[in-house]
């Protein structure tokens, strides 16, 4: 598969060392070379099959609608930008093509937000619910993409919104704690990253399970579904 990889930092960098190693064949285009997306216009995109982006909330928007004018297939992996959801939903479906988003490309966050949305019915039982979402100081977004969907799936499980602190220190690579208390116990569910490799092979998985679909997809409803 011929995969054209937007941004090449510490994130992205290792979704290209693993596609190589999945056997696909990879381009790069990094943010300077990329003027008004004009590494993203139609007949620069020919021969790629599926765009990955791993750039930033300012930049990715205009990257999203480039390769939907240029009817490319696209796995996201930036967040900051999801409050345009409906928009991107929109021009997905009027140029044809497959996209797959995701707070979290992990396969283990992904569980960890199963686990998180079946304890939203402890807010039934009087338990008050608070996220610690903790990060490297050069991340952007503040609270995480990852921090918001936990709360959502927490909701959606039968919860209400719950406060969240976030923390910006050191090198940490991505620290989630839901923590649920009443007046007889605490529970505690969390998640540690130990590398960017699970966010990058699952970016990479993404990538081949969308290349030959249509529609919009949420990354953490298809995770199962990949090989």
């Amino acid at each position: 598969m011929n995969l054209l990889l937007i941004g090449y930092g510490k994130t992205g960098s290792l979704v290209g060392d693993i596609a190589r190693e999945r056997g696909h064949n990879v381009r790069v285009v990094i943010e300077k070379d990329n003027p008004g997306c004009m590494a993203l216009a139609p007949d620069k995109l020919k021969e790629i099959d599926v765009a990955i982006d791993f750039t930033s909330p300012h930049c990715v928007m205009a990257n999203i609608e480039a390769c939907a004018r240029a009817g490319k297939n696209m796995v996201v992996g930036t967040t900051g930008w999801h409050d345009q959801i409906p928009r991107v939903r929109m021009l997905v479906e009027q140029s044809g093509t497959g996209f797959v988003f995701g707070a979290n490309f992990s396969v283990g966050v992904n569980l960890f937000f199963e686990a998180a949305r079946a304890l939203g019915s402890a807010a039934a039982f009087g338990y008050e619910g608070h996220i610690v979402e903790r990060h490297h100081i050069h991340k952007k977004d503040k609270p995480s993409g990852t921090a918001i969907a936990l709360n959502n799936v927490y909701r959606e499980g039968g919860g209400s919104d719950v406060p969240i602190d976030s923390i910006r220190e050191g090198e940490v690579m991505g620290d989630h704690i839901l923590q649920l208390t009443s007046p007889n116990d605490t529970i505690m569910l969390s998640h540690s990253a130990k590398s960017r490799r699970g966010f990058a092979d699952g970016a990479v998985r993404a990538a081949e399970w969308i290349r030959d679909k249509k529609g919009f997809y949420d990354f953490k409803d298809i995770f199962r579904k990949m090989s």
